[in-house]
C-alpha cells in the first residue's frame, strides 16, 4: 500500500507531513551548470550510495530514470508527489530513487544533486524527520557533501544554505478558504518565517483546497527549531479551521449537509465531470467526513487519494493512451462511480 493510500487520511486538517533535505557532493557544480558526463556520474554515484550498499534499507528503494519515461508517467509521479515540478522538465540525466510505499523518495540532479524527501500520513512531521535524516546519513556515509562551516550545506539557492531543509504539513482548509481568510493567513505566517502555497508547493494552485505550509528559512535555525516553529504555526491553523467548522455546525449545519450530500450525489451519478469541479466536490465530501456527516466508508479510498486520481496523469494512465479533454472527463466520472 502506497501511503497515500492510507484511510487514516479521512480525519483532520493534516494530510500529510514532508520534510525534504537539500544537498550537494564536494568537488562537483549545481546541476544547472553540469554537462552530461558529469550529471551521468552523479547520477551513478548517488544511486550507488544507496542502492548498492547492500543494507535492508537500500534493498527498498527502485531506481527511475526520468528521461526514459513518457510525459504522462512523469507527470502521475508528480501528482503522487514523488517528483518535483522541477524535475519533471528536466531533460539532462536526472533520476528518482522511490521506496515501495513512496513515502520516501531521493531526486538526483533536480536543482540541488540530492533532494531527500520523506512523507508520512497525519500529523508526523517527527517521524518524517527521523527517516530523511537516516537516509541523509547513509548516503553520507559513501560521499562528500559540500559544507562549509559558517554557512552550513551549500545549495544551488541560496533561501535553502544553512540546514538545507524544507519541512512542510498539507492541510485541508475548506472553512478558512470559504470564509475569504487565506490572503490574510499567508501574510502572518509570513512574518514567522513560513510559507503557504498550493497543493504541488512552489508555483502551484490549491485544489480542493488543500494548501501547503513550510518554512522560509534555513540558514541560522537548527533542524529541530524549524520543525517545532512550523509545529508551533500549524497548530494555530488547525485551531483556526476546527473552531470555524465547528461554530458552523451549530448554526448552520443543515447547509453543511446539504453542499456534503449534493457534493456525494454528484460524484456518484455524474456521467462526466471535469478536474476542477471533481476536486471541489471531493472537498466538500472530506469537509462532511470530518465534521461527522458523511460515512467515511462510503468511499473505497480515502479522498485524498480520490484527489490525486482524478488529476490529469493518473487519469492518462488508467485509460492508456492520449485521451482528450471530454474522454478524460468521462473516464474521471468513471472513476469516481467506482470508488463511491
Amino acid at each position: 500500500m502506497k501511503w497515500y493510500e492510507d484511510k487514516s487520511l479521512d480525519s483532520g486538517v493534516v494530510l500529510s507531513s514532508r520534510v525534504r533535505l537539500a544537498r550537494n557532493i564536494k568537488g562537483f557544480a549545481f546541476p544547472s551548470r553540469l554537462g552530461d558526463d558529469k550529471a551521468w556520474e552523479l547520477v551513478s554515484k548517488i544511486k550507488d550510495s544507496v542502492i548498492n550498499e547492500r543494507t535492508p534499507l537500500g534493498a527498498s528503494f527502485e531506481y527511475i530514470y526520468m528521461p526514459s519515461l513518457s510525459a504522462t508517467e512523469k507527470l502521475s509521479m508528480l501528482e503522487n508527489h514523488i517528483v518535483s515540478p522541477e524535475l519533471v522538465k528536466k531533460q539532462s540525466p536526472c533520476a528518482v530513487l522511490a521506496n515501495e510505499d513512496n513515502s520516501v523518495n531521493i531526486l538526483i540532479n533536480e536543482e540541488d544533486q540530492i533532494r531527500i524527501q520523506s512523507m508520512c500520513t497525519g500529523y508526523n512531521i517527527d517521524k518524517a524527520w527521523e527517516e530523511a535524516d537516516r537516509i541523509d546519513n547513509l548516503i553520507g556515509e559513501s560521499v562528500k557533501y559540500a559544507y562549509d562551516d559558517t554557512l552550513g550545506y551549500l545549495t544551488a539557492c541560496v533561501t535553502n544554505v544553512g540546514t538545507g531543509m524544507r519541512a512542510s504539513f498539507m492541510l485541508h482548509l475548506p472553512m478558512l478558504e470559504g470564509s475569504g481568510k487565506m490572503n490574510r493567513l499567508a501574510s502572518d505566517v509570513g512574518k514567522f518565517g513560513m510559507t503557504i502555497r498550493g497543493i504541488y508547493g512552489e508555483g502551484s494552485k490549491p485544489l480542493g483546497s488543500v494548501y501547503q505550509i513550510s518554512n522560509q528559512i534555513t540558514l541560522g535555525k537548527s533542524e529541530r527549531e524549524i520543525i517545532e516553529n512550523l509545529k508551533n504555526i500549524t497548530t494555530q491553523i488547525i485551531d483556526m479551521e476546527n473552531a470555524l467548522r465547528e461554530r458552523t455546525l451549530k448554526s448552520r449545519r443543515i447547509d453543511m449537509e446539504d453542499a456534503a450530500y449534493r457534493a456525494l450525489g454528484t460524484l456518484k451519478y455524474c456521467a462526466k465531470i471535469s478536474s476542477a469541479e471533481a476536486m471541489e466536490l471531493l472537498s466538500r465530501v472530506r469537509l462532511g467526513i470530518i465534521s461527522g456527516i458523511v460515512d467515511k466508508n462510503l468511499c473505497k479510498t480515502n479522498i485524498y487519494n480520490a484527489m490525486m486520481s482524478v488529476q490529469g496523469g493518473n487519469l492518462q494512465s488508467r485509460i492508456g493512451h492520449n485521451a482528450d479533454e471530454s474522454e478524460r472527463d468521462i473516464s474521471r466520472a468513471a472513476y469516481l462511480k467506482s470508488i463511491f
